[in-house]
């Protein structure tokens, strides 16, 4: 349930009513934005009289709230809330852009990968220094050394970066040398690792499941944010179809759904929906024009080479082009880039 404030409602009126809750054993989050505040009711809603509540001054109404995710819907911050990582947020104006190899794999590749998404717009460099693979004898990436040449890259080139984490005692390691961390898509239902993060504080980027829902997505980001942390923004990276002509389905459609449904930030994920890299720069201008909130796309200085994802990684040349490209349908829906 959430209480909506009246739109002239004072500091104490708000304080008043959190009080009120507070005295029933409740959790209150308060989210006070341009349109409405409102105060979102945590715990069991039967030990508390609606009707007491609505009398109280500076309260408009109590709504209930009927999906599983309370602080990720969108009754909770009508207007979505911004996810805001040092200098570059998400859910503003202006599209966020992560772009970089599919992993770590040298310091000097990385650093070329760096140095080149920069020089073509991005804001944040992407590395895997961990990698879940499906086949256990394929690259497992660096480790925390991975995570160390990630930073060092970001710095020289002047980004900010984002790296996934697979366990919750990678998450020391991560916060030392990431500005956000990534949730990926085999790990969306690692309900430890969720509230792990949400203890952590870290800025997150939580990928979709193959399978999932995007109930079951949303209930993953609620565990994350009932912890505290909201700093969670969504990816939506593709999932598996019957269809075999692309790695996996990107859904665009899960675009303009999380925007009604939810309060948080999304951004699209092109190529590991695409799986080659022809299909990932008209994917991502899909996922523009249906109303994500930024891209982040794989960039090899030599994608031959690659020891991972060769095929779906975009050579820097191909990132500048893309960028081009992007820039003119983030122009036609309003957006920069």
């Amino acid at each position: 349930m959430i209480i909506l404030m009246k739109n002239n409602c004072t500091k104490g009126q708000i304080d008043h009513v959190i009080a009120a809750l507070k005295d029933k054993g409740l959790g209150a989050n308060l989210s006070v934005g341009s349109e409405a505040t409102v105060i979102g009711v945590l715990g069991d809603k039967s030990k508390l009289n609606t009707e007491n509540i609505e009398v109280m001054d500076g309260v408009e109404k109590c709504v209930p709230i009927m999906h599983s995710y309370k602080l990720a819907s969108r009754e909770m911050v009508p207007e979505g809330r911004k996810v805001t990582v040092k200098n570059v947020t998400f859910g503003g104006d202006k599209l966020v852009m992560i772009a970089g190899p599919c992993a770590v794999e040298s310091e000097e590749q990385v650093t070329k990968a760096a140095l080149g998404v920069k020089a073509a717009g991005a804001q944040m460099l992407r590395g895997g220094a961990y990698k879940p693979r499906t086949s256990p004898y394929a690259f497992q990436g660096l480790e925390d050394e991975g995570y160390r040449l990630l930073r060092k890259a970001a710095d020289a080139a002047g980004l900010l970066c984002v790296s996934e984490v697979v366990d919750a005692q990678d998450l020391d390691a991560a916060g030392k040398y990431c500005d956000m961390i990534q949730v990926g898509a085999r790990n969306m239902q690692n309900f430890r690792l969720l509230r792990a993060i949400g203890r952590s504080g870290l800025p997150v980027l939580l990928k979709n499941g193959i399978a999932c829902t995007i109930e079951e997505w949303l209930d993953a980001a609620e565990y994350i944010l009932s912890e505290g942390n909201q700093n969670v923004v969504l990816c939506e990276r593709g999932i598996r179809t019957f269809e075999t002509a692309t790695r996996n389905t990107l859904d665009v459609s899960a675009v303009p759904v999380v925007k009604e449904r939810s309060s948080l930030p999304i951004i699209v994920d092109p190529s590991h929906a695409a799986g080659k890299r022809s299909l990932v720069t008209p994917l991502a201008m899909a996922g523009i024009a249906a109303g994500a909130d930024g891209i982040i796309v794989e960039v090899h200085p030599d994608p031959k080479v690659a020891m991972s994802d060769a095929a779906q990684q975009l050579t820097i040349p191909d990132f500048q082009e893309f960028m081009g490209k992007l820039k003119k349908v983030a122009a036609a829906v309003d957006r920069s880039l």
